[in-house]
Parts: structure tokens; C-alpha cells; sequence
């Protein structure tokens, strides 16, 4: 088929058309041309992140119109002509860690801030890969995975085990990878060291497990929800602070005299400022969850100098998703990696944003929209 072949697939999608504001279901036309190093993808679940929400709040910025959703699992139905490790049939999880392999950040093997992320997902192509109405159609990171079919870059993807049901797949590739990775990729936590997370939901839950595979002593989970704290014992936490009853870095600082590593994954300035709080002298508190836009930080100057604390973002878990993404998948065959009770709600389409107002209410862990029979 040549690259000018009007052909294309309608399929239904969750299209953002404004912000704030509710996602609207609709039929989009997926182009059935693919570039080189394109693939196409019927989607079997999509989990929903609140970096979403915050794009449906108006708190992120987005192009609109567009299609949110990143935590994609799916089956490979075609793929282009520079795609020789894929093939039509193979099952898939998406990551919107995106890279080129080329710039210096690829070359010196921080993949996760390639220079040309943000570049890929928006590939030069003769035609958009969503239409509606004869209108372009994005996809947020490039990915879009509240539609039945999306068209993804290459690297993009990467082949996971048909054992892994497609509702805990799809969560490989933001919450489970961000949070695990952090741990292990991105602060390193040691064997015997200490550990307090801030903020307990999907990414935060991981954040948890991730402490527990790497040998963390004391695991302190903090939360305003008694349910999610409940919930953080299951993936590791050795102790809970409910910081709606009682003052977090008081708590903290009482049970462990200050721990090694605390992570934020909550993403405010109070937040933060307690993150370093609860910190052991010559520690870092590390920034996991994404501030809306116009959020500042305000942190303790003197302290942080004459007790050497430090504070560092966190991008993705500081993955290289092609090898972190099936290494995940085979923690969780063997009954080493919690996914099962991440999955606190699975909604079709038509329900996604009741989907988001579970998330808003605080009562979801991680809500998957699933497709057809996944």
C-alpha cells in the first residue's frame, strides 16, 4: 500500500476536546499506512494514570484534540518495514519512554530523557495517524491508548509473556516501572536500608514492592486513606502512618530516627518539604510524582545545607524499558511481583470517566478500561 492510500479502520475512542473536561466517546480513523518504524496495535487494556486526570483537570498542558492513555497492552496487528523483532500476533506493553538511540542522553544510557522523546511520538508522516471528521487526532506521549487501535513507534513497545493477563500488563509500563524503578534504578536503595513513601496509590504501591525486592529493613507507608494504607501492607510496607490522624514527619522521624530514602509520589510542595523532613542527615528525598504546572517547591535552606539532604527528580522510574518491562513481567509469574491487587477496578470504555471520578474520589488503587474479551 502506498504512503498516499487514504485507507483507514474506524474505531471507537476517549477523545479530549477540552480542558477542563470529560472525555468523550466517539469513533476515530486509524490511517491503515504505516512508516517504517510503526506498529499498530489492537489494545486490550489501558490503565488510567493521574498524569491523565491531570491533563482532563487542565493542570498539564495538551494539544487538543487528543486521546490520553499510556498504559497500553495490546496484540501486534501490523507492523513497518524497518520492524524486525516484531511480529503480527505478539502481545505487547507500551511505555511512553520513548528513544532514539541516538542523542547523547541514548548514547550515554539514560534512555528515559532522550532528547527526542517527545519528537517520536510525533512522527513526519504523510497523513495523521487518528482522524476524526476529517481532523487530526493526537495521542498523548505519542501512545493513546484509550482507542481500540493506536499506531505507536517502535520503540515504544516491547514483547511481554501471553501469561501476563493484558489488564496487569498494560500497568508494566507506567506505575509498575516507575515506581520498582525508582528503587532499583533510580535511588539504588541498598539491602538493610530505610524507606518512607509518601502517597499510596498505583505508582506509590510500587514504590513499596519495589523497597521490599531490594532488601529494604523498615518500609513506612504514609497516606491520608486508612483503605490504601491497609492495601500498602500487602506490597511491603513494614509500617503505616496515617498522616489524616497524625503529623507524618513527627510519626516517621519516631518510628525510624529518620530514614535513608523517602519518596514522594504525591507531587506538592508540602509534600516534598515533609519528604526531606523525614530524611537521616546526608540523605535525598526523592520527587516521583509530577507537579501540576505552576506548583513551586519550597524547601528549608539551612538545613539542607548543614545536614547535606538532598532532593532529585525521578523520571520514569530512570528506566531502559526493554529490558525493565519483561524482567517485570517475569517477577510476576513467579510470584515475586504484586500486579493482582494493584487492579482495584477494570470499566469498559464507556465507563472511563466514571473510571476518573473513582480516581478523584481517592477509592481506586489502579483502574484498567479493558477492550473486548481481555
Amino acid at each position: 500500500m502506498s504512503a498516499s492510500s487514504p485507507a483507514r479502520t474506524r474505531v471507537r475512542a476517549a477523545v479530549l476536546d477540552q480542558a477542563p473536561g470529560r472525555l468523550v466517546l466517539t469513533e476515530v480513523d486509524v490511517d491503515d499506512w504505516l512508516a517504517p518504524d510503526e506498529v499498530r496495535v489492537r489494545v486490550l487494556a489501558c490503565g488510567l494514570c493521574h498524569s491523565d486526570l491531570h491533563m482532563l483537570e487542565g493542570e498539564f498542558p495538551v494539544v487538543l484534540p487528543t486521546v490520553p492513555g499510556h498504559e497500553i497492552s495490546g496484540t501486534v496487528e501490523a507492523v513497518g518495514s524497518s520492524v524486525d523483532d516484531l511480529a503480527v500476533g505478539d502481545r505487547v506493553s507500551a511505555c511512553l519512554s520513548m528513544f532514539c538511540g541516538r542523542c547523547v542522553a541514548c548514547r550515554t544510557g539514560r534512555t528515559w530523557i532522550c532528547e527526542r522523546r517527545h519528537d517520536l511520538g510525533r512522527v513526519d508522516r504523510p497523513q495523521p495517524r487518528l482522524v476524526r471528521d476529517g481532523a487530526p487526532v493526537g495521542q498523548v506521549a505519542g501512545l493513546g491508548g484509550l482507542s481500540e487501535v493506536t499506531v505507536l513507534h517502535r520503540n515504544s513497545v516491547v514483547r511481554v509473556p501471553t501469561e501476563v493477563p493484558a489488564d496487569r500488563a498494560a500497568l508494566l509500563g507506567c506505575a509498575v516501572l516507575t515506581g520498582v524503578g525508582s528503587v532499583v534504578n533510580g535511588a539504588r536503595v541498598r539491602a538493610g536500608e530505610t524507606v518512607a513513601v509518601i502517597g499510596c496509590g498505583g505508582v506509590g504501591l510500587n514504590v513499596l514492592q519495589g523497597a521490599r525486592i531490594a532488601g529494604a529493613s523498615r518500609i513506612v507507608a504514609v497516606d491520608l486513606s486508612a483503605e490504601k494504607l491497609e492495601l500498602a501492607r500487602r506490597f511491603g510496607a513494614t509500617d503505616v502512618v496515617d498522616s489524616s490522624a497524625e503529623d507524618a514527619v513527627t510519626a516517621v522521624q519516631e518510628l525510624t530516627g529518620g530514614v535513608d530514602h523517602v519518596f514522594d509520589v504525591v507531587g506538592r510542595s508540602r509534600t516534598i518539604s515533609s519528604a526531606v523532613a523525614m530524611l537521616r542527615p546526608g540523605r535525598t528525598a526523592w520527587m516521583v510524582g509530577i507537579p501540576p504546572m505552576g506548583e513551586e517547591i519550597v524547601l528549608p535552606g539551612l538545613s539542607m545545607v548543614t545536614q547535606a539532604k538532598g532532593v532529585q527528580g525521578l523520571l520514569m522510574g530512570a528506566n531502559y524499558f526493554p529490558r525493565d518491562l519483561p524482567l517485570l513481567a517475569d517477577l510476576y509469574l513467579q510470584d515475586r511481583l504484586e500486579l493482582d491487587a494493584l487492579v482495584s477496578q477494570r470499566v469498559p470504555l464507556e465507563q472511563v470517566n466514571e473510571g476518573f471520578d473513582l480516581m478523584r474520589r481517592g477509592e481506586a488503587a489502579r483502574v484498567v478500561v479493558t477492550f473486548g474479551d481481555s
